[in-house]
């Protein structure tokens, strides 16, 4: 397993910016850089992420190579870390493709990959003590839910050490154990999803599971079946 470095600052703009500098300088597999505070961290599509000290901001660095899965199926692997993770904590939370984290219908936390030369930067924010409110999508967090806060240092190790372990069998094994214990932790087959796609346009549909590289499978109203590689998803809701 790769040796794992655990970095802490008291505040930084983006851990996901620093570590694709570190990335860029040579920084090798199993760094992690923890912020109690970031002051412009942000999600999918550049959207705000709010960033109260108390929840957790870190980012990590994949080296990738051409004989491995394909880079994005990364988001495949840091969701199912990251949900053991919260497990390991007391929170049972359901997977939103690509990696989101849902309790209830509320969102737990947020991943997001960017390329840095030949590294994958993934960055987790997890709202460990605190939750956004008056978004368009509904938030929670560990004292909303269990009712006290994981430790972030703690749980950024926690997290680091599932994440080794995950990305050691996506490395020796493939994609397929990875997308297996993802679809274990998904939504049914059969949910109804909405895919914003990134034309503007939306896909309504049911959950038909993932495809073989990863990608969400939706069949539509007439029948056909829908291949989405890049999309916000929504839950579908009586």
């Amino acid at each position: 397993m790769t040796m794992l470095d655990i970095r802490t600052v008291a505040e930084t703009a983006s851990t996901n910016d620093d570590v694709a500098a570190l990335a860029r300088s040579g920084a090798a597999e199993g760094l992690w850089l923890r912020a109690r505070r970031q002051t412009a961290g942000r999600g999918r599509q550049g959207r705000a992420w709010e960033s109260p000290e108390g929840n957790l901001f870190a980012s990590t660095l994949v080296r990738v190579r051409s004989c491995e899965s394909p880079a994005p199926t990364l988001a495949l692997v840091a969701a199912v870390a990251l949900a053991e993770a919260v497990e390991a904590y007391g929170v049972d939370a359901m997977l939103k493709w690509p990696n989101d984290l849902l309790v209830d219908g509320a969102k737990l936390s947020g991943i997001l990959l960017e390329r840095a030369g030949d590294a994958v930067v993934i960055g987790f924010g997890v709202n460990l003590a605190h939750h956004p409110t008056g978004l368009d999508r509904a938030a929670t967090s560990f004292p909303a839910l269990v009712g006290t806060a994981p430790d972030p240092d703690q749980f950024a190790h926690t997290l680091a050490e599932a994440f080794a372990r995950w990305l050691g069998r996506w490395r020796g094994e493939g994609l397929a154990p990875v997308r297996a214990r993802w679809l274990e932790r998904a939504h049914p087959v059969g949910s109804a999803l909405t895919a914003r796609l990134p034309d503007g346009s939306s896909l309504d549909g049911l959950f038909e599971g993932l495809d073989e590289g990863g990608a969400l499978r939706l069949r539509l109203a007439d029948g056909a079946s829908h291949v989405i590689h890049a999309a916000d998803i929504f839950l579908i809701r009586d």
